[in-house]
């Protein structure tokens, strides 16, 4: 394992059981058993190896996913981790960081739906703008999912919300993708 692989990995097993702002790198390196340089030389600081820690995850989920068939298997994927990771998540969005948390969690929904899409829209004869516009739809319903999920203490199951939102708006991506591409 490399040293960086060590630090990630430590930091990710003092966010199961610290909030964030508890940690330090003194922390990390102890937990790893590294030195400070070390830690320097992979990161910037502690807000740098969470945006390493965050987009690592957004590339784990994206690989998990494959190519998803649908837009719920995409969401059910993106639910899955985030339910595993649950600890962690609290800790980071309830953190001084949650800014930066927000920003990389926005563009996980970007990614996940992204990917659904480029599959599932493929060559439709969508203008650019519609496009972006049903994107920018799905991105945001699902980030403000995760949000209120975590704003509400993760009291509820993220990935049955995802199922049965889903259910509740079958056809609805298809209603849009037909009629941006009849005025295309």
């Amino acid at each position: 394992m490399t040293a960086k692989r060590a630090i990630m990995d430590a930091f990710l097993r003092l966010l199961e059981t610290q909030a964030l702002r508890e940690i330090t790198v003194k922390d990390i390196v102890r937990e790893c058993n590294v030195n400070r340089n070390s830690f320097y030389y992979h990161f910037k600081d502690i807000p740098a190896l969470l945006q390493e820690i965050v987009t690592d995850y957004a590339d784990q989920i994206i690989a998990a996913q494959g190519a998803a068939p649908s837009l719920g298997d995409c969401l059910d994927t993106a639910a899955r981790f985030a339910m595993e990771k649950r600890l962690i998540i609290l800790h980071i969005s309830q953190s001084a960081h949650r800014e930066l948390f927000e920003v990389h969690l926005m563009d996980v929904c970007r990614r996940v739906v992204q990917s659904y899409a480029d599959a599932a829209f493929g060559e439709l004869p969508l203008s650019g703008q519609d496009r972006e516009i049903i994107l920018r739809f799905y991105k945001c319903a699902c980030f403000g999912q995760i949000m209120e999920w975590l704003n509400t203490g993760m009291r509820y199951d993220l990935r049955a919300q995802f199922r049965r939102l889903c259910e509740l708006a079958d056809g609805m991506i298809e209603t849009m993708v037909r009629r941006a591409s009849e005025s295309a």
